[in-house]
Protein backbone atom coordinates (compact mmCIF):
# COMPACT_ATOMS: atom_id res chain seq x y z
CA UNK A 1 0.00 0.00 0.00
CA UNK A 2 1.46 3.44 -0.82
CA UNK A 3 2.52 5.31 1.80
CA UNK A 4 -0.06 8.14 3.04
CA UNK A 5 0.84 12.27 2.77
CA UNK A 6 1.13 13.93 6.07
CA UNK A 7 -1.03 16.92 7.02
CA UNK A 8 -0.17 20.46 7.99
CA UNK A 9 -2.16 20.59 11.71
CA UNK A 10 -2.89 24.26 11.03
CA UNK A 11 -5.25 23.62 7.73
CA UNK A 12 -5.08 20.31 7.00
CA UNK A 13 -3.60 20.38 3.79
CA UNK A 14 -1.46 17.80 2.33
CA UNK A 15 2.53 18.21 3.09
CA UNK A 16 5.39 16.60 0.99
CA UNK A 17 7.61 16.58 4.66
CA UNK A 18 7.58 17.81 8.23
CA UNK A 19 11.08 18.21 8.88
CA UNK A 20 14.59 17.84 7.40
CA UNK A 21 16.99 15.70 9.25
CA UNK A 22 20.10 17.28 8.91
CA UNK A 23 21.70 15.01 11.68
CA UNK A 24 20.60 13.20 15.06
CA UNK A 25 18.30 15.93 17.10
CA UNK A 26 19.61 18.46 14.56
CA UNK A 27 16.42 18.90 12.28
CA UNK A 28 14.24 22.17 10.65
CA UNK A 29 10.34 22.50 10.67
CA UNK A 30 8.66 23.00 7.41
CA UNK A 31 6.26 25.62 6.10
CA UNK A 32 2.81 24.30 4.98
CA UNK A 33 2.77 25.43 1.30
CA UNK A 34 -1.01 26.05 1.57
CA UNK A 35 -1.07 28.15 4.68
CA UNK A 36 2.70 29.05 4.75
CA UNK A 37 2.64 28.01 8.96
CA UNK A 38 4.56 25.33 10.29
CA UNK A 39 3.31 22.46 8.96
CA UNK A 40 3.74 20.48 12.34
CA UNK A 41 4.19 21.92 15.45
CA UNK A 42 4.07 18.80 17.13
CA UNK A 43 6.88 16.91 15.97
CA UNK A 44 9.34 18.48 18.70
CA UNK A 45 6.77 18.83 21.64
CA UNK A 46 6.79 16.39 24.62
CA UNK A 47 4.22 13.68 24.80
CA UNK A 48 2.28 15.47 27.75
CA UNK A 49 1.65 18.87 25.67
CA UNK A 50 0.17 16.74 22.74
CA UNK A 51 -2.22 14.57 25.48
CA UNK A 52 -2.89 17.97 27.19
CA UNK A 53 -3.74 19.58 23.65
CA UNK A 54 -6.20 16.45 23.25
CA UNK A 55 -7.55 16.62 25.98
CA UNK A 56 -8.21 20.32 25.51
CA UNK A 57 -9.64 18.74 21.83
CA UNK A 58 -7.21 21.07 19.67
CA UNK A 59 -8.08 19.92 16.18
CA UNK A 60 -4.56 20.50 15.52
CA UNK A 61 -3.34 18.03 18.07
CA UNK A 62 -5.93 15.62 16.19
CA UNK A 63 -4.36 15.91 13.24
CA UNK A 64 -1.30 14.93 14.48
CA UNK A 65 -2.12 12.27 15.72
CA UNK A 66 -4.22 11.01 12.99
CA UNK A 67 -2.26 11.94 10.03
CA UNK A 68 1.39 12.17 11.28
CA UNK A 69 1.27 10.61 13.76
CA UNK A 70 -0.09 7.10 12.85
CA UNK A 71 1.00 6.52 9.39
CA UNK A 72 -2.52 5.15 7.47
CA UNK A 73 -1.05 3.86 4.94
CA UNK A 74 1.00 1.01 6.08
CA UNK A 75 -0.07 -2.70 5.60
CA UNK A 76 -0.45 -2.82 9.64
CA UNK A 77 -3.31 -0.31 9.78
CA UNK A 78 -5.67 -3.75 9.93
CA UNK A 79 -3.92 -5.38 12.59
CA UNK A 80 -3.23 -1.82 14.49
CA UNK A 81 -7.54 -1.59 14.04
CA UNK A 82 -8.00 -5.45 15.88
CA UNK A 83 -5.52 -4.22 18.71
CA UNK A 84 -7.57 -1.15 19.15
CA UNK A 85 -10.97 -2.75 19.00
CA UNK A 86 -9.48 -5.24 21.27
CA UNK A 87 -8.61 -2.56 23.63
CA UNK A 88 -11.77 -0.74 23.50
CA UNK A 89 -13.96 -3.12 23.97
CA UNK A 90 -11.74 -4.21 27.21
CA UNK A 91 -12.35 -0.25 28.54
CA UNK A 92 -15.84 -0.83 27.92
CA UNK A 93 -16.00 -3.90 29.93
CA UNK A 94 -14.47 -2.16 32.62
CA UNK A 95 -16.56 0.44 32.37
CA UNK A 96 -19.47 -1.75 32.86
CA UNK A 97 -18.15 -3.50 35.86
CA UNK A 98 -18.10 -0.14 37.45
CA UNK A 99 -21.44 0.44 36.91
CA UNK A 100 -22.18 -2.99 38.02
CA UNK A 101 -20.21 -2.25 41.35
CA UNK A 102 -22.18 0.62 41.85
CA UNK A 103 -25.58 -1.02 41.31
CA UNK A 104 -25.20 -3.89 42.80
CA UNK A 105 -26.61 -4.62 46.50
CA UNK A 106 -24.61 -6.99 49.38
CA UNK A 107 -26.93 -9.93 48.21
CA UNK A 108 -25.72 -10.24 44.50
CA UNK A 109 -22.22 -10.16 46.24
CA UNK A 110 -22.06 -14.23 45.78
CA UNK A 111 -23.32 -13.91 42.29
CA UNK A 112 -21.73 -16.23 39.94
CA UNK A 113 -18.16 -15.26 38.21
CA UNK A 114 -19.32 -16.94 34.89
CA UNK A 115 -22.93 -15.60 34.99
CA UNK A 116 -21.60 -11.76 35.61
CA UNK A 117 -18.78 -12.07 33.03
CA UNK A 118 -21.17 -13.77 30.36
CA UNK A 119 -23.73 -10.96 31.16
CA UNK A 120 -21.14 -8.19 31.10
CA UNK A 121 -19.89 -9.61 27.74
CA UNK A 122 -23.48 -9.67 25.67
CA UNK A 123 -23.99 -6.15 27.28
CA UNK A 124 -20.72 -4.61 26.00
CA UNK A 125 -20.80 -6.69 22.27
CA UNK A 126 -24.40 -5.43 21.91
CA UNK A 127 -24.33 -1.95 23.15
CA UNK A 128 -20.96 -1.73 20.56
CA UNK A 129 -22.55 -3.43 17.47
CA UNK A 130 -25.81 -1.02 18.12
CA UNK A 131 -22.88 1.80 18.19
CA UNK A 132 -20.93 0.79 15.28
CA UNK A 133 -24.99 0.24 13.00
CA UNK A 134 -26.13 3.64 14.37
CA UNK A 135 -23.09 5.51 13.68
CA UNK A 136 -22.39 4.42 10.32
CA UNK A 137 -25.92 5.20 9.11
CA UNK A 138 -26.20 8.45 10.37
CA UNK A 139 -22.59 9.56 8.87
CA UNK A 140 -24.06 8.38 5.67
CA UNK A 141 -27.00 10.32 5.86
CA UNK A 142 -25.24 13.52 7.01
CA UNK A 143 -21.41 13.23 6.20
CA UNK A 144 -19.65 11.87 2.80
CA UNK A 145 -17.45 9.30 3.62
CA UNK A 146 -15.02 7.40 1.45
CA UNK A 147 -12.70 6.11 3.79
CA UNK A 148 -14.37 3.48 6.69
CA UNK A 149 -11.11 1.88 7.69
CA UNK A 150 -9.41 5.34 8.81
CA UNK A 151 -12.59 6.50 10.32
CA UNK A 152 -13.07 3.18 12.29
CA UNK A 153 -9.32 4.42 12.99
CA UNK A 154 -10.10 7.32 14.43
CA UNK A 155 -13.22 7.10 16.40
CA UNK A 156 -11.29 4.06 18.16
CA UNK A 157 -8.01 6.44 19.32
CA UNK A 158 -10.19 9.46 19.94
CA UNK A 159 -11.88 7.12 22.68
CA UNK A 160 -8.80 7.13 24.12
CA UNK A 161 -10.80 8.99 27.53
CA UNK A 162 -11.88 6.44 28.36
CA UNK A 163 -8.61 5.32 30.28
CA UNK A 164 -9.61 7.79 32.74
CA UNK A 165 -12.05 5.30 34.11
CA UNK A 166 -8.99 3.72 35.99
CA UNK A 167 -8.75 6.57 38.07
CA UNK A 168 -12.24 5.76 39.69
CA UNK A 169 -10.90 3.34 42.11
CA UNK A 170 -8.20 5.03 43.10
CA UNK A 171 -9.74 8.38 44.05
CA UNK A 172 -13.16 7.04 44.68
CA UNK A 173 -14.73 9.34 42.09
CA UNK A 174 -19.05 9.28 42.16
CA UNK A 175 -21.06 7.26 39.42
CA UNK A 176 -21.58 10.04 37.60
CA UNK A 177 -17.98 10.52 36.43
CA UNK A 178 -18.10 7.46 34.28
CA UNK A 179 -21.18 9.19 32.70
CA UNK A 180 -18.89 12.61 32.17
CA UNK A 181 -16.50 10.45 30.34
CA UNK A 182 -18.83 9.38 28.20
CA UNK A 183 -19.77 12.88 26.89
CA UNK A 184 -15.88 13.62 26.61
CA UNK A 185 -15.77 10.64 24.57
CA UNK A 186 -18.39 12.03 22.67
CA UNK A 187 -17.14 15.40 22.16
CA UNK A 188 -13.63 13.62 21.07
CA UNK A 189 -15.23 11.41 18.33
CA UNK A 190 -16.87 14.21 17.05
CA UNK A 191 -13.66 16.57 16.88
CA UNK A 192 -11.58 13.41 15.14
CA UNK A 193 -14.91 12.65 13.07
CA UNK A 194 -14.17 17.02 11.66
CA UNK A 195 -10.47 16.45 11.04
CA UNK A 196 -11.19 13.35 9.29
CA UNK A 197 -13.85 14.18 6.73
CA UNK A 198 -13.66 17.75 6.88
CA UNK A 199 -17.20 18.70 7.86
CA UNK A 200 -18.62 20.79 10.07
CA UNK A 201 -19.07 20.87 13.52
CA UNK A 202 -22.51 20.78 14.34
CA UNK A 203 -22.61 17.52 11.66
CA UNK A 204 -20.02 15.55 12.82
CA UNK A 205 -21.46 16.22 16.62
CA UNK A 206 -24.71 15.02 15.48
CA UNK A 207 -23.31 12.30 14.14
CA UNK A 208 -21.64 11.14 17.42
CA UNK A 209 -24.68 12.04 19.41
CA UNK A 210 -26.98 10.22 17.48
CA UNK A 211 -24.91 6.87 17.83
CA UNK A 212 -23.84 7.28 21.49
CA UNK A 213 -27.65 7.64 22.19
CA UNK A 214 -28.24 4.85 21.10
CA UNK A 215 -25.26 2.69 22.37
CA UNK A 216 -26.40 4.48 25.62
CA UNK A 217 -30.34 3.36 25.14
CA UNK A 218 -29.19 -0.50 24.56
CA UNK A 219 -26.71 -0.13 27.42
CA UNK A 220 -29.54 0.05 29.38
CA UNK A 221 -32.10 -2.32 28.20
CA UNK A 222 -29.46 -4.58 27.98
CA UNK A 223 -28.39 -4.05 31.67
CA UNK A 224 -32.04 -4.36 32.87
CA UNK A 225 -32.93 -7.71 31.61
CA UNK A 226 -29.66 -8.61 32.76
CA UNK A 227 -30.67 -7.42 36.55
CA UNK A 228 -34.27 -9.47 35.74
CA UNK A 229 -32.22 -12.45 34.85
CA UNK A 230 -30.32 -12.36 37.76
CA UNK A 231 -32.81 -12.00 39.92
CA UNK A 232 -34.79 -14.58 38.77
CA UNK A 233 -31.86 -16.58 39.27
CA UNK A 234 -31.32 -15.63 42.14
Amino acid sequence: MAREKKRCVECGHKAKSLFIQYSPGNFRLMKCENCEEVADEYVECELMIIFIDLILHKTKAYRHLLYNAVNQGTSNLQHLIWKLVLAYLLLDTYRSLLLRRTDDDESNVSMSFVLASSEVLVNVLSSNFAFVLSFALAAKMMLVMSRGKEILLGILISSYVKIFLFAMPVWEFPVSVIFIVDMLVLTSNAVALKVMTESTTSRCLAVCFIAHSVRFLVDQISGSMSLKHFGSVM
